[in-house]
């Protein structure tokens, strides 16, 4: 959200809610326990939707969220599992990519990535 905040004006932030990283029904992380939000494997579109609203009001995000069809192309084709960060440039170009999350997600880096490429567009 902070840098949705910073940056929100001048760059396009989207959230696409992929296939769920920690099922109940396959492998649950203890934090995820703790911070209620546990959820088996959903078996549709409309038990998708409903998770990524709920994670969706869990993170408070103040930008938008989509969701992956359920044969899962955008997590494929991006590779987003767990999950990850993209910045795309204008001309449609990947400008920065996270490695994998939890523990590749740094929100830091791609600052360094917006700031850059902010420069960049105010220099043109």
């Amino acid at each position: 959200n902070k840098l949705y905040e910073q940056y929100g004006s001048r760059v396009a932030f989207l959230v696409v809610y992929i296939t769920e990283a920690h099922p109940s029904d396959v492998w649950q992380m203890q934090s995820n326990i703790k911070d209620k939000v546990v959820f088996a494997s959903p078996k549709n579109e409309e038990e998708r939707a409903f998770i990524a609203g709920a994670c969706v009001r869990k993170l408070n995000l103040k930008f938008p969220a989509v969701l992956d069809e359920f044969g899962n192309s955008t997590e494929q084709a991006y590779t987003g599992w767990p999950d990850r960060l993209y910045l795309i440039d204008s001309n449609g170009k990947i400008a920065y990519k996270s490695k994998p999350g939890p523990f590749g997600f740094k929100p830091d880096q791609l600052e360094g990535a917006l700031a850059r490429i902010a420069t960049r567009q105010a220099s043109k």
